[in-house]
């Protein structure tokens, strides 16, 4: 009996380890073209995360996994996001200007349009493409940004870690994320290519 239970937990094991491999191998070819079942791929690898981060910690840059599952994660929402109609972007804090003028307040930071950072642009192009904006100063805000009003979709705009993270916290929300990752980390004088932005604005025009 025990060496049934041995051989099934093995084989288990086992069978865990290449599918995890397998998702990877998917994830990492995600970069650069389409691929078949990305959200089945995208859920593998959620599931086996923190193993997964630990390995790649231990021997790699724990920011590539991020950087492949998010891929796989555009892939997967990309038809359903294009479908809704009630859309938001939330982008961090990190990228205003170190003198900026706005107040805070639970659902983070009020753009006052001042001109002297990236936000001021974005809030413009977000209306005029049917967004909210809300800049967050952490990923906590986004439980207070997602009760503001009912959204459909979001549009992320993070490092590779934070959009991971979000979209994984907001997995089973009913809400659809895409992510456009920035250029850089940190947490002041961050960038992200503003053309990314738009491109992903016009993709999802309807």
């Amino acid at each position: 009996m025990y060496r049934i239970i041995g051989i099934i937990v093995t084989l288990l094991f086992i069978m865990s380890i290449l599918l995890a491999a397998l998702a990877l191998l998917v994830s990492r070819i995600s970069l650069n073209r389409h691929v078949w079942l990305a959200g089945f791929f995208a859920g593998i690898l959620d599931f086996f995360y923190m193993p997964l981060k630990y390995f790649f910690y231990k021997f790699s840059d724990p920011r590539i996994l991020d950087k492949w599952m998010v891929s796989l994660k555009n892939i997967s929402n990309r038809n359903s996001f294009k479908k809704a109609d009630r859309r938001m972007i939330i982008a961090p804090h990190c990228m205003r200007h170190m003198e900026c003028p706005a107040s805070s307040k639970r659902t983070g930071i009020q753009c006052v349009s001042c001109g002297k950072c990236i936000f001021s642009r974005l809030r413009e192009d977000a209306s005029k493409y049917g967004y909210d904006l809300y800049i967050v100063t952490g990923s906590s805000f986004v439980k207070h940004v997602i009760k503001e009003k009912s959204y459909d979709a979001a549009l992320l705009i993070a490092c590779d870690y934070e959009l991971n993270k979000v979209m994984m916290g907001l997995k089973g929300k009913r809400l659809i994320t895409y992510g456009v990752p920035m250029l850089n980390d940190g947490c002041f004088n961050t960038e992200v290519e503003y053309e990314k932005v738009i491109e992903t604005l016009e993709l999802f025009s309807n």
